[in-house]
């Protein structure tokens, strides 16, 4: 028995009624030893649990507070439960009362005192946690404590019972009361088994019902802090590849909509503040205010970190410190071990969370960002579109608002790296003493070289950014304006301006690379330098011992200042990135906006729908060049007015004007009731027809069924393979011209809005459609609307209720169309231009009246090619919809491609020179940096003189900085020659592309290659790959010296090499999924922009802005989940790596301790340790740039499917080329002419032949899809024939180069397209043409008078997409170019649509006059542009029905040209009666 001496052992008799012993200082007892078996040690260690299990409660307390998930309430449940809770915590209470007394009742010892005092807190803590449980986590360690607390007190308390001894009162009490404790802990833990989750109340069923959401939101603490939700994910990742549906959603406050609100809130207050005090804006104070809290709480993790890393030097120097002793006290040495193990666990967490924290708020930024710049371009005044084009917008969203995700990261290092400096500065003053002073001289320097250095890169890359923008601009009108470019066979023109956009952009790209590699030198050099001339001073000043602890000391200091200066440099040049990003963004966000009409009520007892008066309209701010002047204007409700006047004479300004599109000088416009518009050029988005058509609004069939029928779509979509599902293309590119006017007339109908704001709707549609939608929808199914009708069809004017006349910006005449035709003038003419071509009509057809009256009086709804539209088998009418939808999935690469991608960088950019300079340089480097390190080890234990010590040190590690510069050279020329070889390759297959690639591929998916994935080619993959073979070589070399000091590291570290290799490749199969899925969510994001920004004129006026803004919530959220989940993986690997290098580390340390002194000296142990130290920074700095590197190297992937697309036939076929004067006379034979647009299609042309005789004009008539463009295509070659042949002048088109065929055909397409750029190079791009020669095109095609009237003339600016030229003034620029090149054949694709009677009179006496001896085919929708060819061609669904004179047509009245003529003269004479 022990019992004679245990008295003693319990300690102070004032606690002895408790039976504890109060003493932590335990080592009186038993002659100073120190032994388990001691009931005061025994004591002490309850003691520590309890401290520690109280540290974790109030962590999670405090995590609860920071992460706001504090509810505020206590456990809930029943009221039993809750008065058994609070007689157990008034008990915990009692027992701390008690120690309270027994602290201060006056005993000398401050041990026992302290004792009590903390058990006492201890005690009233527990009594909190029975109450306070915010969380799980908390909840959690509150059970653990209770448990934990309860047996180690009984176990302590059986024992002292065991050793004899009995309890008294207050004792016996504590004890009871830690049993109701325990009672506590399992009626927690049943209640949790049993479901009944009470704490949680009101979110924790609304969490299990979003089974998607990410794991993080319902996880613990050690979860979160380890990454462990993310194994889930990961696991299934490594099963199988993941794809969309697999990702978990990210909810609350990482949503786009909620960033969004707390962003714009937060910056209408700021732009409020700064109005009233005149301050300027400051789009980073905004954001800062926003965020503040997660900034906040990303920066204490910075701060963490800095200080685990500041604190290893001084661990390393204590170490050596150790090492030179020759009594050794492992208890000092373990804990030693422990500090290094505790150090590498803090900065392991504190920097994969202050990453992980920085990259999710950067997120919440970005798509905060990228919503308020989507919310911004819908909501922008005409100015501010023109400052603005629509390539820079998607630029702010693609490229400047993504950079932004990243600027927290930054942010932080920013002013971490400095105090990381200052630490370092701090801890070589504390080794050296003055001996640092000498050494701050070249640092200082070094800091300040950086700044210029700095600024110089800054500079750069402000040109680069704008030569980028530039080039992205020039591309997306190029890729926009394909067709028009493969018709004029002006793809090399177009593709050397966008290579010599490209050439200026590399020349900043070149420059900025470059001089990279001068900062690698700086970076290497400022170290080594400052470290001589520390060396140097403390020999000279003897200010401290240059032995192994001092050397190493300041090794492993200047280590960890290599960072920082390493980084600083490329901060800099980060912060002016941003800095740039947020002054674009800002000096958009603070543009003009539309002032926006809400929709009013009409007045009271009032019809009056439109009133405008004495109002003045100027797309300029000034109003001195108004657009619209003197506008007067009523209308009242169920009106029909028409809109008519000649090209430019300011009818679609005056619809503007009525969207308030225009901003207005003076006067005013009032509009009662909600609007739909119908613009000119019609607008579609990617989808189904039917989406388009209810455009947002909730499906109503009957309604559905009236739209489709009154715009007459109902049988194109019985054609459509998927009906009303059928997908549209981007820009509605699969539909005809017709089709997509009717669609978007449809739209208008469905939206049952009170005032229809018609633009042109008939100009795309051939005469009879445009009868039927004119009747159909305009005055029956719109009978009740009020309708402003802009239309150069002069037949409709009579059912008008009002005709509105323009000319030069005024509505000069107003009034029915009888008291105008007798008031004379402006409408005079237009109609006596029309009546001209019903006279030329007239006299072919005097025996057709009859029959035209027979039409007339059964109204004009039975379609005059109903019966031929019935008997042929209908099988398709659009351009090439089909049994697959057009529009096809974005390929991705799936799985592990292993090198491919990496061989595939290699070989393109032929840069197979430059990577093994690259290597060898890093080798050499690393090489001779050891070298220096290894005669330190070796000078010190060989004792050199000083002088050569410092010496022989700094000659080596200099000279090794020349391998940096050379390894920095070699990554720049490896990345610039990538750079011009994918760039090159990417433009050469895209131009060659054929034009069913650029039909079915969105423009978006191209730019997203040519702008963000050259962008990482450009700047992220050259270095990233250097950084990589860097950190491999770093770790390889790191574990190998550690080796050859203490080599029983080897055992530890080749296993964790191949767990390393495990987990990393077990991160890699989902990783590179996750960015894969990640490529194709961001174009998604650009295309909905793009395409937003060409309609925002449409989605305005249907009160449509929410709708869109919602969905562009979606997209972005789509795109934030990924790389969210992309982010999180990454930490996830580098958390685990870090684990694994630690059990390195912490071998390498303990042989160190372990082993007898003398056996390693301490030079090779403070060389050891100094390695040691850094090897989980090389380790991460590997991980993380081989994880990016990975990610990055999907852009090659990316880049390279578009590398090698098909390729069109050849454009020159050298052994087959026409002769010069081909075609010398124009006559093109069609044999069994059989097209379809893709191999698993319906075919488009079915078996044409016929003849069109040289100098002959061709008319070409059938209804809207009949097959009419398709026949030019196949004339062009942009689709070349499964079935028989063309001929020209008996050469077969398909036996010649693209070049020489379509060089020597002229065409006037459908939709007219202008480039950027002046009227010159509009009309002449390839410069051939003299001045003289363009000015006498100008004449003949009727511009001469308005581009002579402008002070530029020839060099009068055309913006993006020709915007401030009206349609019809577009066409006439196309007509302008035909008369240049002066071909022998001419194609007019419905050239007339858009020009009014009278111009298009003048027009055709143009054409007929200049191509007299030319073959003219004319696709034409005005039946009078027919009616005097040579011949007329009717095609119906893809077949020829008649190919006659026209008079031998009209004479069979059977005929369906006869039928059609029959049905427009019947329209014309109604409304001359």
């Amino acid at each position: 028995m022990r019992g004679a001496g245990t008295a003693d052992k319990l300690g102070d008799p004032a606690m002895a009624s408790l039976g504890w012993s109060p003493s932590w200082t335990c080592g009186r007892e038993d002659g100073g030893g120190l032994t388990l078996a001691s009931p005061c040690v025994q004591r002490g260690l309850v003691d520590c649990v309890n401290v520690v299990l109280l540290a974790a409660y109030a962590s999670a307390l405090l995590a609860a507070c920071v992460r706001g998930r504090w509810d505020g309430r206590g456990r809930s449940g029943g009221a039993k439960r809750r008065w058994g809770v609070a007689a157990v915590s008034a008990c915990c209470v009692g027992v701390a009362a008690a120690y309270a007394v027994a602290a201060f009742r006056g005993s000398a010892d401050a041990a026992v005192t302290t004792a009590s005092v903390v058990r006492g807190l201890v005690w009233v803590a527990v009594a909190a946690s029975l109450h306070v449980q915010p969380t799980r986590p908390a909840r959690a360690v509150a059970v653990l404590w209770w448990t934990l607390f309860s047996l180690l007190i009984t176990a302590y308390n059986a024992e002292v019972l065991a050793m004899g001894y009995g309890l008294d009162v207050a004792e016996g009490v504590a004890w009871a009361v830690n049993f109701l404790l325990l009672l506590c802990a399992l009626g927690s833990l049943l209640r949790r088994s049993r479901g009944c989750q009470d704490d949680d109340g009101l979110s924790e069923p609304l969490i299990d019902k979003a089974v998607h959401d990410s794991e993080l939101y319902r996880t613990g603490l050690f979860s979160q802090l380890a990454f462990s939700w993310l194994n889930p994910l990961l696991r299934l990742g490594r099963s199988k590849a993941l794809d969309l549906a697999d990702i978990p959603l990210i909810a609350g406050e990482d949503c786009a909509q909620q960033a969004s609100h707390r962003f714009s809130e937060a910056w209408s207050r700021h732009r409020q503040d700064k109005a009233q005090s005149g301050r300027s804006n400051r789009l980073a104070l905004v954001l800062c205010k926003c965020f503040l809290r997660e900034i906040m709480i990303a920066g204490f993790y910075a701060f963490m970190r800095t200080l685990a890393i500041a604190v290893s030097p001084i661990l390393l120097f204590a170490f050596v410190r150790y090492s030179y002793q020759e009594e050794r006290d492992h208890r000092f040495g373990l804990s030693l071990v422990g500090c290094v193990l505790v150090i590498k666990l803090v900065e392991s967490l504190s920097q994969r969370h202050w990453f992980f924290d920085s990259r999710r708020t950067g997120m919440r930024i970005r798509s905060a960002l990228m919503a308020a710049i989507f919310q911004k371009q819908l909501k922008l005044s005409s100015q501010g579109r023109k400052n603005h084009s629509t390539g820079e917008i998607v630029n702010y969203i693609a490229v400047d608002a993504y950079r932004l995700g990243d600027a927290l990261s930054w942010f932080h290092m920013a002013w971490s790296s400095p105090l990381q400096l200052a630490f370092a500065v701090g801890t070589l003053f504390w080794a050296l003493r003055l001996g640092a002073v000498p050494g701050l001289v070249p640092l200082i320097i070094f800091g300040f070289l950086n700044m210029p250095f700095a600024k110089l890169l800054q500079g750069y890359q402000a040109k680069f950014m704008v030569a980028q923008d530039d080039r992205l601009r020039s591309t997306s009108e190029v890729l926009n304006s394909m067709k028009i470019i493969k018709l004029q066979s002006w793809e090399e023109k177009f593709r050397s301006m966008v290579e010599s956009l490209r050439d200026a952009e590399f020349i900043w790209l070149r420059e900025t690379q470059m001089k990279k590699a001068y900062g690698a030198v700086m970076y290497w050099m400022s170290p080594t330098v400052v470290s001589a001339v520390m060396y140097t001073a403390t020999a000279i000043l003897g200010s401290a011992p240059l032995n192994a602890s001092t050397l190493f000391t300041v090794l492993a200091t200047l280590r960890v200042m290599a960072e920082p200066v390493r980084f600083l440099p490329e901060i800099l040049t980060m912060m002016i990135q941003y800095k740039v990003s947020l002054d674009r963004i800002e000096k958009f966000l603070i543009e003009e906006e539309i002032k926006e009409g809400a929709e009013r009520a009409p007045p009271h007892n009032s019809d009056i729908r439109v009133h405008v008066q004495d109002a003045n309209f100027s797309w300029n701010a000034s109003a001195a060049d108004l657009t619209l002047r003197n506008v007067n204007l009523s209308i009242n409700k169920g009106e029909k007015v028409a809109v008519c006047g000649a090209v430019g004479s300011g009818k679609s300004s005056l619809l503007y004007a009525l969207l308030r599109e225009i901003p207005r000088t003076s006067g005013s416009v009032d509009v009662f009731g909600s609007l739909a518009y119908v613009s000119q050029n019609s607008w579609i988005q990617s989808g189904t027809v039917r989406d388009n058509i209810l455009f947002g609004k909730p499906f109503d069939k009957e309604l559905y069924e009236k739209a489709i029928k009154s715009c007459a779509l109902d049988k194109d979509i019985e054609n459509f393979n998927h009906g009303d599902l059928t997908e549209i293309g981007q820009r509605g590119l699969n539909m005809s011209g017709g089709q997509k006017q009717r669609i978007q007339l449809a739209r208008a109908v469905y939206s049952n809005a009170d005032i229809y704001l018609l633009d042109d709707p008939f100009s795309a549609v051939d005469a009879h459609t445009a009868a039927v939608l004119f009747y159909d929808c305009v005055m029956t199914a719109l009978s009740k609307k009020t309708v402003v009708l802009v239309t150069h069809q002069v037949e409709f004017l009579t059912e008008t209720n009002r005709i509105l006349v323009m000319e030069g910006g005024q509505v000069k005449q107003q009034g029915k169309y009888a008291d105008l035709l007798e008031s004379g003038t402006a409408f005079e003419k237009l109609v006596s231009a029309h009546q001209s071509s019903i006279t030329a009509l007239d006299t072919t057809s005097q025996e057709n009246q009859v029959q035209g009256q027979q039409v007339l009086d059964g109204g004009i709804m039975p379609s005059a090619l109903l019966a031929t539209r019935q008997a042929s088998e209908i099988e398709v009418s659009t351009r090439g919809p089909s049994v697959a939808q057009l529009t096809e999935e974005e390929e991705k690469g799936i799985g592990n491609l292993g090198w491919k991608p990496y061989k595939d960088y290699v070989e393109v950019s032929k840069g197979i020179l430059p990577l093994c300079g690259m290597v060898t340089a890093q080798v050499l480097f690393t090489v001779f940096q050891i070298m220096s390190t290894y005669w330190l080890a070796v000078a010190i234990q060989i004792n050199v003189s000083n002088a050569l010590l410092v010496g022989a040190y700094s000659g080596i590690a200099i000279f090794s900085c020349c391998f940096a510069y050379l390894r920095s050279l070699f990554a720049a020329t490896l990345g610039l020659k990538a750079s011009k070889a994918f760039f090159t390759g990417l433009m050469d297959s895209v131009f060659k592309a054929p034009m069913s690639f650029f039909d079915s591929t969105p423009i978006g998916r191209i730019l997203t290659r040519a702008s963000s994935d050259l962008s990482i080619l450009d700047f992220d993959i050259p270095y990233s790959m250097a950084f990589v073979v860097t950190g491999g070589i770093e770790v390889v070399t790191t574990v190998l010296v550690m080796g050859t000091v203490t080599w029983q590291v080897l055992v530890v570290a080749i296993p964790v090499a191949i767990s390393m290799v495990y987990v990393q490749r077990y991160y890699v199969d989902s990783a590179r999924e996750l960015v894969r899925i990640n490529g194709t969510t961001k174009a998604p994001v650009m295309n909905y922009a793009s395409e937003s920004i060409l309609g925002v004129v449409t989605i305005r006026a249907f009160a449509a802005t929410d709708r869109f803004i919602h969905n562009n919530l979606q997209l972005i959220d789509n795109d934030a989940t990924m790389f969210f989940h992309t982010v999180a993986a990454q930490e996830w690997i580098l958390i685990r790596v870090e684990a694994l290098q630690s059990l390195t580390i912490f071998t390498s340390s303990l042989f160190l301790i372990l082993v007898p002194p003398g056996v390693i000296s301490p030079g090779f142990a403070g060389l050891c340790l100094s390695y040691a130290l850094s090897l989980t920074a090389a380790q991460v700095f590997l991980t993380r740039y081989y994880s990016y590197l990975e990610n990055y190297i999907i852009s090659v992937e990316r880049i390279k499917q578009y590398m090698h697309l098909p390729s069109e036939p050849p454009t020159i076929i050298p052994d087959n080329r026409p002769p010069i004067s081909w075609p010398q006379e124009g006559r093109i034979d069609l044999q069994d002419l059989k097209i379809k647009y893709r191999p698993n299609t319906p075919l488009v042309l079915k078996g044409i032949t016929c003849t069109f005789p040289a100098g002959n004009r061709i008319g070409v008539v059938g209804r809207t899809g009949s097959g009419k463009s398709t026949l030019i295509s196949s004339l062009f070659r942009l689709v070349d024939p499964v079935g028989g042949r063309i001929l020209i002048d008996n050469l077969d088109i398909c036996s010649i180069g693209l070049k020489d065929l379509r060089t020597k055909l002229s065409i006037i397409p459908q939709e007219p397209t202008l480039f950027r750029g002046t009227v010159r190079n509009n009309l002449d791009p390839l410069g051939l043409h003299s001045d003289d020669e363009i000015w006498e095109a100008l004449e003949k095609c009727q511009l001469k008078r308005s581009i002579s009237s402008t002070a530029a003339l020839l060099d009068t600016v055309v913006s993006d997409d020709g915007d401030n030229w009206s349609v019809g003034q577009r066409q006439l620029f196309c007509l302008g170019r035909v008369l240049l090149r002066r071909n022998k054949i001419l194609v007019l694709d419905e050239a007339t649509a858009s020009i009014d009677s009278a111009t298009d009179a003048i027009l055709q006496g143009v054409i007929r006059q200049q191509f007299t001896s030319c073959t003219v085919i004319t696709i034409a929708h005005r039946v009078p542009t027919v009616t005097d060819s040579d011949r007329v061609m009717v095609l119906s669904y893809g077949k020829l029905l008649e190919y006659d004179t026209p008079v031998k047509l009209l004479e069979d009245k059977q005929s369906a040209f006869a039928k059609l003529v029959a049905e427009y003269w019947a329209n014309c004479k109604r409304n001359s009666t």
